[in-house]
C-alpha cells in the first residue's frame, strides 16, 4: 500500500474520530442545558465528518478519472469509520432537535398554568 492511501485512511479515521468525539461534546452540552456549545460541537462534528468524507471523494474521484487505486483493510476500515460516524453524527444532531422540541413544549404547557 502506498505511503499515500496510508496517509489518506488515515486522514479519514482522524478526521472521522474528531467527529465522534465533537458529537458527543454536543449531546452532552445539550443534555446540561448549554445550547451554545452544543451548536458549537455540532458544527465541529459536521465540519470534521465533512473533511473525511471529502478525504474518501478524492479517492473515488481518482479512481474515476482512470488511476489505480490500492485496496486494503486499513482503507475499507477507513470507509466503514466515516459511515458509521456520519450515522452518528446525523443521530445526534436529530437527538439535539427532538430535546429542544420537547423543552419548547413542556415550557409551553408550563407557561400556561402559570
Amino acid at each position: 500500500m502506498s505511503e499515500k492511501m496510508i496517509n489518506t485512511a488515515m486522514e479519514i479515521i482522524l478526521n472521522a474520530g474528531d467527529a465522534r468525539t465533537q458529537a458527543a461534546k454536543a449531546l452532552k452540552a445539550e443534555l446540561a442545558g448549554e445550547k451554545e456549545s452544543a451548536d458549537s460541537c455540532l458544527a465541529s462534528a459536521k465540519e470534521s465528518i465533512k473533511n473525511a468524507h471529502n478525504a474518501q471523494t478524492g479517492v473515488i474521484c481518482e479512481e474515476a478519472a482512470g488511476g489505480q487505486t490500492e485496496l486494503s483493510l486499513l482503507f475499507i476500515h477507513a470507509q466503514d469509520t466515516v459511515m458509521t460516524i456520519n450515522s452518528e453524527v446525523g443521530m445526534i444532531e436529530w437527538m439535539i432537535k427532538m430535546n429542544r422540541n420537547l423543552e419548547d413544549k413542556i415550557n409551553g404547557i408550563c407557561n400556561r398554568f402559570s
